[in-house]
């Protein structure tokens, strides 16, 4: 399989990280230290065409491959994980799973808007009870005449104060548990919904996240994204999509950790010679390397596959589960090359081993992927393919 980059590609590799170098770098950790989502910059990426990459033309969006959006993960969590975590949201979790399920109505109206970066998506499926075991969601949507009236609530959302779109999903029928489950467009502006931002983060602490709340919250009949009981399907889709910027991202953050690991090995001596010297600091930086170019190529072989229009759950599974084990183990391993000064926020790399634990749970827990890639290989599971698959890209896209 060839993963050479087009002529594209490259340039949008180095547009994107000269845009992290500018308005990212400089100011992340001020932004950290503060708590502070920078919604300026969430913005400016959408000024570069950066929220609907892979999104086709005809809704907004760039027209880029799905390998495409790789790269602006990967570049964007070089600076931070928190505007990673935006794009994987508003893009990964969000607008994808509109394309691919949303009808032609709710295209025009929510995914043109979000592709165009006028409007944030966002994506609500965590409850305070539902992380791994999504049939164990309590927030339900009751059918009144031409509206379903929502009640519930959603935690650790990204984008929560943010967004101005949610799909959300709720149970339409408890009895047929994970079969009942619904997916719906919920407007940031509909009565009854509020959000509320989560506090005291170990890491991602540049980014917004929270709860969100419904209280009889009217949603219209057409909200529905697809049909009633088709939730769980539309989730999983979209799980696919966002554990793939997830892992690419995780590139981005062993990338990192490479960069300021090297920076330190030339500038420190120990013992009459630079710390890079040390066969230990070595190996280290060694494993970092190997870390990322594997991670890279089961993110692209995923990529690729989405490219075709193929399901691809499996390697997007080991994708993801691979490459954020390697970023925590890298940012780990930089604080060790750092010493003393890798425990202070006057360098980079203690925010960077914080970040990298957030990916480790989230979208599937490193557990929930180590079984998923077991039961494959004893079949004990196997895809089938969807029933409404992602767009194959094309260069018409």
């Amino acid at each position: 399989m060839n993963f050479d980059f087009s002529e594209e590609q490259v340039m949008l590799r180095k547009t994107v990280r000269s845009f992290v170098d500018k308005e990212i770098m400089p100011f992340i950790g001020e932004w950290d230290a503060q708590g502070h989502f920078d919604t300026n910059t969430l913005k400016k990426l959408s000024a570069l065409g950066l929220m609907g990459v892979c999104i086709p033309t005809e809704y907004g969006g760039s027209g880029m491959d799905y390998n495409s959006l790789a790269i602006v993960c990967e570049e964007l969590e070089r600076g931070d994980t928190a505007f990673r975590t935006a794009v994987s949201v508003h893009t990964g979790l969000n607008s994808m799973a509109l394309l691919q399920w949303a009808n032609e109505q709710q295209k025009r109206k929510y995914l043109t808007p979000q592709a165009k970066g006028e409007k944030v998506g966002a994506f609500g499926l965590t409850e305070p009870g539902a992380g791994s075991d999504v049939a164990a969601l309590q927030t339900t949507a009751v059918l009144k005449g031409d509206s379903y009236f929502l009640n519930g609530q959603k935690t650790w959302i990204s984008l929560c104060d943010t967004a101005d779109h949610f799909l959300v999903f709720a149970y339409t029928d408890k009895s047929k548990k994970h079969q009942g489950i619904s997916a719906f467009i919920v407007e940031r502006t509909m009565e009854g919904f509020s959000s509320k931002a989560t506090k005291g983060k170990l890491g991602i602490r540049a980014g917004n996240t929270g709860e969100l709340f419904f209280d009889q919250v009217k949603v219209p009949k057409e909200n529905l994204v697809g049909q009633e009981g088709d939730g769980f399907k539309i989730a999983m889709s979209a799980l696919d999509n966002g554990r793939f910027t997830v892992a690419a991202g995780a590139c981005g953050q062993i990338m990192a950790c490479l960069e300021a690991s090297v920076q330190y090995c030339h500038d420190r001596e120990t013992f009459g010679k630079e710390i890079g010297r040390h066969q230990l600091v070595q190996q280290m930086v060694a494993k970092m390397e190997a870390g990322l170019q594997m991670s890279r190529l089961l993110v692209y072989r995923a990529g690729e596959l989405k490219n075709k229009g193929l399901r691809n759950t499996r390697e997007t599974s080991l994708a993801k589960w691979q490459a954020c084990d390697f970023a925590n183990q890298a940012a780990d391993d930089a604080v060790q090359i750092h010493g003393a000064y890798g425990y202070s926020n006057e360098y980079p790399v203690e925010r960077y081993l914080r970040n990298s634990k957030a990916p480790v749970i989230y979208e599937g827990t490193r557990e929930i992927h180590t079984i998923m890639q077991a039961e494959y290989v004893l079949g004990y599971r196997t895809d089938k393919p969807l029933s409404q698959k992602l767009p194959a890209w094309n260069s018409t896209n």
